[in-house]
């Protein structure tokens, strides 16, 4: 059987979904400083799952960017073609503009947009002042990753991984098909920045879902027990995988509010 070909989800017609996000500061809000927030989304995803969340953020006065990854919102053929180098040199980019036209930083991510953002915070540790990751992945129990050498080169996607999303009529509007050569190279990513977690000195502010059918248990004691900084985990008790977008995004927007607050006074 024929591999699926994007289409339903990645034409020009929905070109808008994917679109990244960026606002100014409005330092007039925020008690005269300027204040970034980098919101990363995850795999197979797009902005379009961290729009909200950034919108929210830009409502108090927050700069906010919301960058689109190599290979996201086009096709998951193209996507197959990009690598986790490619990934976080594009939120490294984004991290340098939030940088420099602010007076401080944090930075956010769901699933392996909190990954990305850890690896920011790991090597960027005395210019983030706090890290937020909603289901993050840095790790996982499944035994078939470990075939993910060979079999990426016999087969070039399985099913998709988007929209785990509790709430009715909600879609992310992410890839029908997971790229296998990407998702190696995701995986691959992983140890690296799990050793380089003791570098993450910045308190972070950890969401996990009760139910997440993409991201199981592993990640989050290896995250937990290894950061730096101090760790305040928040679940998530009506949300599946795509929280940002699930019924408890409204307490990921407030709780992550009061959080930038915080951790950027002084």
């Amino acid at each position: 059987m024929a591999e699926q070909t994007e289409t339903s989800t990645s034409s020009p017609d929905h070109a808008d979904l994917h679109a990244p996000l960026s606002v100014a500061a409005r330092p007039e809000l925020t008690g005269g400083r300027r204040i970034g927030v980098l919101l990363s989304h995850g795999f197979t995803g797009s902005p379009y799952s961290m729009v909200p969340w950034g919108r929210s953020l830009a409502d108090l006065g927050y700069a906010v960017e919301v960058p689109r990854l190599p290979g996201h919102g086009t096709t998951w053929q193209e996507m197959n073609g990009t690598t986790w180098s490619d990934w976080y040199a594009e939120v490294s980019r984004a991290f340098a503009k939030v940088q420099a036209e602010n007076d401080v930083v944090v930075v956010a991510g769901l699933s392996m947009g909190g990954a990305l953002v850890l690896r920011l915070a790991a090597d960027h540790a005395d210019a983030i002042a706090g890290v937020v990751v909603v289901n993050p992945a840095v790790a996982t129990k499944r035994l078939d990753v470990k075939l993910l050498p060979v079999v990426k080169h016999l087969v070039r996607s399985f099913p998709g991984i988007a929209s785990d999303i509790k709430k009715e009529g909600v879609a992310e509007h992410g890839y029908l098909r997971t790229p296998l050569k990407a998702a190696h190279s995701m995986f691959r990513a992983w140890p690296e920045l799990v050793a380089d977690l003791p570098k993450v000195t910045a308190p972070v502010l950890y969401f996990r879902s009760t139910v997440d059918h993409v991201v199981d248990a592993a990640s989050q004691p290896l995250i937990t027990s290894r950061v730096s900084g101090p760790v305040t985990v928040r679940e998530l008790p009506n949300s599946y995988h795509v929280a940002t977008l699930d019924n408890d995004a409204q307490l990921i927007f407030d709780e992550s509010a009061a959080f930038v607050a915080r951790v950027t006074a002084g």
